[in-house]
């Protein structure tokens, strides 16, 4: 509980994924993936209940012996590829109301960005149950290679600059503004505003800046090989 108000700490886990099939439970650096985000919750001193959304006996299990909450396996229509995750999301929101658990905030923590670490998601809860002007905050990284200076279309299969402006041979230090994309290792929001705009993002939504080598989302193979060598690379302290 932050400022008076409950916080569900919700990791959602589909089964069914094609990229890399099994992913959510497949081994990193000697845990299940799911284990990283679920520890990562249970770590925050704000968040009250630790959920598990999942559609999947295996993942379940996973997800309980590592002292999550897992309270029902998410109907068939939530867990296609149609499936949206702001309906994933309330029906959570909703399945604990029915049982009398009420939650203000919601931490959507995926299992596929698990370089976040705790002391990530208690900073980010902190900076939005402290500000009245925000309602939601999401986690970004700064946008270095992919900066509008160094990106091209292809017309006629030739190259063209976003920018009109945009210089040959531009260096990186010398870019115009900064710049940063949605990672997706962390988003927060009040259960009222995620009712109201359906998402994380809208006019009230704040930013909370990670590190750029916490952005690896796993999605296929090459990711997961990027994130175990990352989080090997940070247990043995070399990243911070």
């Amino acid at each position: 509980m932050i400022n008076g108000k409950r916080v569900l700490g919700l990791i959602t886990a589909r089964a069914g994924s094609k990229g890399l099939p099994g992913k959510n439970i497949r081994p990193l650096c000697g845990k299940p993936l799911i284990v990283w985000s679920v520890e990562q919750a249970l770590s925050c001193p704000y968040i009250d209940g630790v959920v598990v959304s999942t559609d999947g006996e295996d993942i379940a299990a996973v997800a309980r012996r590592a002292g999550a909450h897992v309270p029902f396996l998410r109907p068939a229509e939530l867990a296609d590829d149609a499936a949206k995750s702001i309906d994933v999301i309330l029906h959570a929101v909703d399945h604990l109301a029915g049982t009398g658990s009420y939650y203000d905030i919601v931490t959507l923590l995926e299992p596929t960005s698990p370089l976040r670490e705790g002391k990530d998601i208690t900073g980010a809860l902190e900076r939005l149950a402290t500000n009245d002007d925000i309602r939601s905050i999401v986690s970004v990284s700064e946008a270095e290679a992919s900066h509008p200076s160094f990106l091209f279309s292809i017309e006629s299969g030739c190259l063209r600059p976003v920018l009109d402006s945009q210089p040959n041979g531009v260096r990186r230090q010398d870019v115009e503004g900064r710049y940063y994309f949605i990672e997706g290792s962390i988003y927060a929001s009040t259960v009222d505003a995620l009712r109201e705009f359906k998402g994380f993002h809208h006019a009230y939504t704040a930013a909370w800046v990670v590190e750029r080598y916490k952005s690896i989302e796993i999605d296929e193979l090459c990711d997961a090989i990027m994130a175990e060598s990352l989080m090997s690379a940070r247990l043995r302290g070399e990243l911070k």
